[in-house]
């Protein structure tokens, strides 16, 4: 637990900056007491691509953020966008003395054998976040310490960063005038906010769907124990609407948001819009027409997941127990469902909890990552602090229940549609045996 009591998340991502100051309350809770937002400059993808925009931006967030808290910002938390970390597990093992009970230089012993692995040298470590441990074969072992036994055995998730994208942000944040506290993996972040209390026992997917990125954390009891990163995100959809109905993105972004779907079905089916192209010229499209554009891409990025897990932990409807969807991307409708229908797993829409003061304003799923840093810069063990869980119930989460599908006559399907492949895969097989799930 940190002594100070002020802790300051900076969520630097593709689309938006977000500022988020806590503050430890005297009953152990925490309250947002600061918040600033502002539209992201020099970014992409995670990564800085011009410094001096990218730091203006920066400064004017964090600015934002002082005005609302009254509370000058020395030190922040960073995010780093999985497209430039890597994550392996490493296995780490310390020999007991016979008779001596496990203390925590043993423990701290098994995990630095763990970190001894070898790295690309441009590859700099942000977390070593241990998983659960084996005493003398005996496996789901949370704290070891003041156990007996012979051997010490730990699994370790190590999330490390390419050196130059680090360094980069470190230089915008310090020209910005504050010091990096440390970096903390966007999905991560997002885990540690959205998580709740029956989560803890279960394994969960969290998907947070950026700008620019669609991050993955797959969190076993409470433990991030796989990551990757989708460099697809929120921008490519609203790219794909300028592209075809050629106009400017921030136009494409308002279209999106107001009357787009991810499940055409879902569009108002008697919606018909004026659309002004760059070139002056204007047509209708409807607003079922306009989420067939929308759907592909948005499947596409689930299907990424979809493979990046089964090739990697297995089948994800035996992996997973649940996914949480977050981010901005997420906010458009249907997206839980069409989640739902991909990956044949209770979906719910994550939003940050457990905390108090300004929550008007940072409870939905695009404060998720920002929230998260706080929360990380609290426990600073990569796991969500127990005063968060204080007046949660360990009952089961509740599970975004798919919208009514109006009736309509089956659309074409897209031109943009990838051929079905010959054969029955396993992956198929599980899907189907679980269609009946809904």
């Amino acid at each position: 637990m940190k002594d100070n009591p002020i802790i300051v998340g900076l969520d630097i991502g593709t689309t938006k900056i977000t500022t988020v100051i806590g503050e430890l309350a005297e009953g152990g809770g925490v309250d947002i007491i600061g918040e600033g937002t502002v539209h992201s400059e020099g970014m992409k993808r995670g990564s800085v691509v011009n410094l001096e925009r990218a730091t203006h931006a920066i400064r004017q967030s964090i600015a934002a953020a002082e005005r609302v808290s009254g509370v000058q910002v020395d030190s922040v938390y960073v995010t780093v966008a999985g497209n430039h970390a890597k994550a392996i597990t490493s296995h780490g093992l310390a020999a007991i003395r016979r008779n001596q009970e496990i203390n925590v230089s043993d423990v701290d012993r098994a995990i630095e054998n763990a970190r001894a692995v070898p790295l690309d040298p441009n590859l700099e470590i942000i977390h070593t976040l241990p998983q659960e441990y084996v005493v003398d074969g005996q496996e789901g072992i949370k704290s070891p310490v003041g156990m007996h036994g012979v051997r010490l055995e730990v699994d370790v998730h190590i999330v490390a960063g390419t050196a130059g994208p680090l360094l980069n942000l470190r230089r915008c944040v310090q020209e910005a005038g504050v010091q990096v506290e440390g970096f903390v993996l966007h999905a991560l972040a997002s885990g540690l906010a959205t998580l709740e209390a029956a989560e803890q026992s279960q394994t969960v997917i969290v998907v947070d769907m950026g700008g620019g990125t669609t991050d993955i954390g797959v969190f076993k009891r409470g433990n991030l124990a796989h990551s990757a990163s989708i460099p697809i995100g929120g921008e490519h959809v609203t790219a794909d609407l300028a592209q075809i109905l050629k106009i400017p993105m921030e136009e494409a972004e308002n279209v999106k948001r107001k009357y787009g779907a991810a499940i055409p079905e879902l569009a108002d089916q008697d919606l018909t819009l004026e659309i002004t192209t760059a070139s002056g010229s204007t047509h209708a499209i409807s607003a079922f027409e306009l989420s067939r554009i929308i759907k592909p891409r948005l499947s596409e990025i689930f299907s990424l997941i979809r493979d990046e897990i089964d090739h990697t932990l297995g089948p994800v409807e035996l992996v997973a127990q649940g996914v949480v969807l977050t981010g901005g991307a997420a906010l458009l409708r249907g997206t839980s469902d069409l989640a739902r229908d991909r990956f044949r797993l209770p979906v719910r829409l994550g939003r940050p909890r457990g905390i108090g003061g300004l929550t008007d304003i940072v409870h939905g799923p695009t404060h998720a990552a920002s929230v998260g840093l706080v929360l990380y810069g609290i426990g600073e063990d990569g796991k969500v602090p127990h005063i968060v869980f204080q007046d949660e119930p360990l009952s089961a989460p509740q599970v975004d229940l798919p919208a009514p599908l109006p009736a309509t006559p089956p659309a074409p399907a897209p031109a943009t549609s990838a051929p079905k492949k010959e054969g029955v895969s396993l992956v198929d097989r599980l899907r189907n045996a679980f269609k009946d799930w809904m």
